[in-house]
């Protein structure tokens, strides 16, 4: 009788084997953070005339220019840091599902003028 494992097309690794979940719950948590990050960033430039300016990074664009900037650098810095941190662990994907929903529903309420202008001068 054979111990032989059988092989996946798709992943090119032995039947039975799971494999870390770490980096694609890298990805969806840093996800997350970027959407949060960009709702964070919309509610303090509205609060603050000093950050508005400081995100002025386009004057044809205005504060958005930088809003969505630093949203992307935050994303891309996050995942990285956080793929490092979990490529070889098997960190639960529905936790970091759970979490970065969290984290997109209050970015996404942050970028809501009826919220944000809450915090207007």
């Amino acid at each position: 009788m054979s111990t032989q494992h059988t092989r996946s097309a798709a992943t090119d690794a032995p039947s039975g084997v799971d494999k870390p979940e770490g980096p694609i719950s890298a990805a969806i948590l840093a996800a997350g953070t970027g959407a949060f990050t960009l709702g964070l960033l919309t509610t303090l430039a509205e609060a603050s005339e000093s950050v508005a300016d400081a995100l002025r990074w386009s004057t044809a664009v205005g504060p958005l220019s930088g809003k969505t900037s630093l949203a992307v650098i935050v994303w891309l810095v996050v995942w990285a840091a956080l793929h490092l941190a979990l490529r070889r662990k098997t960190y639960e994907t529905g936790r970091a599902l759970t979490i970065a929903v969290v984290l997109i529903g209050l970015g996404v309420v942050g970028t809501f003028p009826t919220f944000f202008e809450l915090f207007a001068p």
